[in-house]
């Protein structure tokens, strides 16, 4: 009896184990933007700690990827850095909302001997880019840097293969600073680039910069932090050269102009301590959610990240939203239909 007893409880524990893990496992798809996924693992991290019941499966593959999983509903929520088109948004099978969830800024790395500190003003930046300024001793470099060496090392321009939201920030910057880079090329996540080789990812621009001597390119700041790589102080639209860093972007955040459905842009800002190339991020949901279950965790997920994850962006040097926003981002988060 007391054996039968034993096995009764032990498959009971199993039973309960089992079930336990099953309500363990509510997986919540996204994909999208590698601008943020430093930030975006931390929150998912730290959310699992807030509510085990559910778990976050994120692709970092582009904000281009994002939009299109969000559109094909593959995912339950896409991630991009650049703001989704009214031609994109009209394709969609019911109204996506635009969630901001923080700032942060694309920085000019690069791969020189010695890892000189560097300058750039608008009319270099979008000159390498054009394909133009082709040697690291141009007179226009050696103006902004008279203390650097600089060789006659050939330039190699490192740009983003796939569709991104780091590259709409960059190329929305290049649209507003160079006529000529707004006519020949324009904005968006993807674009045909007059030069250069391309790498899949923040991580993967990042890589080709690191091996490849001579090279520059665009990441996101955490990304140069993280990779231990240079980056250069760049010329705002007051005139300043500016650092990339939290306070500056904070600055070049306060400055931006935020309408109703939250689609903005934040590039060359004005104000004299504004870094020039910074964006936000947005997470892209359906007002109407599919799964109730599902759609309530992730409101929750949701208002969590507005508020409690905001404390975390500082750590990874992304700007949070400021009060007033995060208070508007949470009523457009009421208005998801679960």
């Amino acid at each position: 009896m007391m054996k039968l007893r034993r096995r009764i409880f032990l498959g009971l524990v199993i039973v309960l184990g089992l079930s336990a893990t099953a309500s363990a496992q509510m997986m919540i798809n996204g994909a999208g933007a590698t601008f943020p996924y430093p930030i975006y693992s931390k929150w998912f991290d730290e959310y699992a700690k807030v509510d085990p019941s559910v778990r976050f499966n994120y692709q970092s593959i582009g904000s281009g990827g994002g939009q299109k999983q969000i559109l094909a509903q593959t995912v339950d929520f896409g991630a991009s850095d650049g703001p989704m088109s009214d031609d994109n948004l009209s394709k969609a099978p019911g109204k996506l909302l635009h969630i901001p969830t923080v700032a942060g800024a694309d920085v000019v790395t690069y791969n020189l001997s010695g890892n000189p500190a560097l300058k750039f003003d608008a009319d270099t930046i979008a000159g390498i880019f054009l394909g133009q300024i082709k040697k690291w001793n141009d007179p226009k470099l050696m103006t902004l840097n008279p203390g650097a060496k600089l060789s006659d090392q050939e330039i190699v321009v490192v740009h983003r293969s796939d569709g991104s939201g780091t590259t709409y920030i960059w190329t929305d910057y290049l649209s507003k600073i160079s006529p000529e880079w707004k006519t020949k090329v324009g904005t968006n996540t993807s674009v045909n680039w007059p030069t250069g080789i391309g790498g899949k990812g923040n991580e993967g621009v990042s890589g080709q910069v690191k091996q490849t001597p001579g090279a520059i390119g665009y990441v996101e700041l955490i990304y140069a932090i993280q990779n231990k790589m240079p980056y250069a102080d760049v010329k705002n639209a007051a005139g300043t050269f500016v650092k990339p860093t939290l306070e500056s972007i904070t600055a070049a955040l306060a400055t931006a102009e935020i309408p109703d459905d939250f689609r903005f842009s934040m590039t060359n800002a004005a104000g004299k301590d504004a870094y020039p190339i910074c964006g936000a991020t947005w997470l892209l949901v359906y007002e109407q959610q599919k799964d109730p279950a599902k759609g309530k965790k992730l409101i929750e997920f949701l208002k969590w990240a507005a508020t409690k994850g905001q404390g975390m962006a500082k750590t990874l040097d992304y700007a949070p939203l400021p009060e007033s926003v995060q208070q508007r981002v949470l009523k457009r988060i009421d208005e998801i239909k679960s």
